[in-house]
């Protein structure tokens, strides 16, 4: 869901700079230095998982993990996922420096609200309801992902409506494994490592 230089008009950009800035900075503030190590590890995972893309038609798909990084750490998935859409777009050119504002709120945006939605589900007794909302979480994350990209592409272009709606499409499938993923990975933290997800 990475999108390239030169597609989108100024007014994207600048609106995406912004909002992901307002986000940065709320993040950072919420950080603290106990929890930098685990929002890095997180970071690495998000990183590599979004490596792997395959293509489908004109664009390509691949694993997110930002619901899993929003509900693990609420406005920290700002920096964090910042941090690792410029590592890409510097090493592998995945998106672009003049796109980094958009991309990153397309991806932290809805992991903050995963956060909201779902986080009280996963805290407390219950490792079935926890996977059910790691679930849920993963699917919402991916979806909120691609809408937010398919708004990007039509605010800039209403040329773009076409291919917004088949990226919206080509999603779907990732949708379900991202919350299988999601849910896969709550019920291994509750179960091994319930501290990262309690605090």
């Amino acid at each position: 869901m990475h999108i390239s230089e030169g597609v989108l008009n100024a007014p994207v950009l600048i609106t995406g700079i912004a909002l992901t800035a307002a986000g940065v900075a709320v993040g950072i503030k919420k950080m603290d230095t106990e929890s930098m190590p685990k929002i890095a590890v997180l970071t690495a995972a998000f990183f590599v998982a979004s490596l792997i893309h395959i293509p489908v038609g004109f664009a390509s798909v691949h694993l997110v993990l930002n619901g899993l990084v929003g509900i693990l750490f609420g406005w920290a998935a700002f920096p964090a996922i910042l941090v690792a859409l410029a590592l890409q777009a510097m090493l592998f050119q995945f998106g672009g420096i003049t796109t980094l504002g958009i991309n990153t709120f397309n991806m932290a945006f809805p992991a903050v609200m995963c956060f909201f939605l779902f986080r009280r589900m996963i805290i407390g007794e219950g490792r079935t309801k926890a996977a059910i909302a790691g679930f849920l979480c993963g699917v919402s994350a991916i979806a909120l992902s691609a809408v937010l990209v398919a708004l990007s592409l039509t605010f800039t272009d209403r040329a773009f409506f076409v291919p917004a709606m088949a990226i919206l499409a080509a999603h779907v499938p990732v949708m379900i494994i991202e919350g299988i993923v999601t849910a896969f990975c709550i019920d291994f933290l509750k179960k091994m490592k319930s501290e990262l997800v309690e605090v």
